[in-house]
């Protein structure tokens, strides 16, 4: 297997670059999560971050890892609907063009918030047309850069950053995470979120969590090898729609992940009535596949501490 692009020390070069930009997102507790549980739950809200999702900080070191007359000829990324806010917002924070090549059916406050930020949205048919190919032209024709959403090596460092923040947050604590559960679409988060605890909390396993039909990550892990969604599955997890990890997030994971799990609709749907009545945050479909394969009993996690990562808040309320 060949080494890995990205290092841990990568990580943390990603946190001293972005931290003027990104949130600090606090560690939280709740008493009902933990008896739910029956473990000491450490949940990073990532739904408080800037843009409402963890997507900011990938975005954020790709965009700043670019020489600056490199970046002046713009960026385009492709997404669903959180990377894209993400590039949008730290274009803006650089006053860099930005475009965004998004799904014609994602929810509308991803849409909207996109624009917010000054970003072209070209919006494109998820079944017919290749965003990868519409965002290829853009570049083509305007010599911009392309940030994509998962499989990049800046983009996997700045994503752990995330996991760094907390190992540290518990070690400040008293506590040592014996486990670390994040949603997967490509990879990209757990592969820097893996990377960064490999080094800054090396007892933790890590899982992914996804939803049912879109198991990609959990399946590949099992076989030993990359395999692909029949994309058929429930569209209700829109972050989470990838049809097969990446080819650099992948080899990371398949090192250093313990297993993946997948939650249900219903399940999903749960844990988003359990976070905003106890925990009194909005988390999305995608961003909550964690917490519903936490809730669910996905893993054997009683009596342990236990992270957990809510990744994502924009949702239709």
């Amino acid at each position: 297997m060949a080494p890995s692009p990205v290092t841990p020390q990568a990580v943390r070069a990603a946190a001293s670059r972005i931290k003027g930009l990104i949130v600090r997102t606090p560690m939280l507790r709740n008493v009902a999560l933990d008896r739910a549980v029956g473990a000491t739950v450490l949940i990073k809200p990532e739904v408080l971050q800037r843009t409402g999702s963890f997507k900011l900080r990938g975005a954020a070191n790709a965009m700043f890892s670019l020489a600056p007359e490199v970046r002046a000829a713009g960026v385009v990324a492709y997404s669903s609907g959180n990377h894209g806010q993400a590039v949008a917002c730290a274009a803006a924070a650089l006053g860099v063009p930005a475009t965004i090549v998004m799904p014609a059916d994602a929810p509308a406050i991803k849409r909207d918030s996109t624009a917010f930020w000054g970003a072209e949205v070209v919006l494109y048919d998820r079944e017919r047309d290749s965003r990868e190919a519409i965002a290829a032209e853009i570049v083509a024709r305007t010599g911009a850069s392309l940030i994509p959403p998962y499989d990049h090596p800046d983009v996997i460092a700045g994503q752990g950053t995330l996991a760094l923040e907390l190992a540290e947050d518990a070690a400040a604590a008293g506590l040592a995470m014996d486990a670390f559960l994040s949603p997967a679409g490509g990879g990209g988060l757990m592969a820097g979120c893996a990377l960064a605890l490999s080094e800054a909390s090396p007892g933790t396993r890590c899982y992914t969590a996804e939803p049912e039909g879109w198991d990609d990550t959990a399946r590949s892990l099992a076989l030993g090898e990359r395999v692909r969604n029949d994309m058929r599955g429930s569209k209700f997890c829109d972050a989470l729609l990838t049809p097969t990890p990446g080819q650099l997030t992948f080899p990371i994971n398949q090192r250093l992940v313990t297993a993946g799990f997948a939650a249900s609709d219903d399940e999903v749907r749960a844990a988003m009535r359990f976070a905003a009545r106890n925990l009194k945050l909005v988390v999305e479909p995608g961003g909550a596949v964690a917490l519903a394969a936490l809730l669910a009993g996905k893993g054997a996690v009683a009596g342990q501490v236990v992270g957990v990562v809510l990744s994502g808040g924009n949702a239709e309320v």
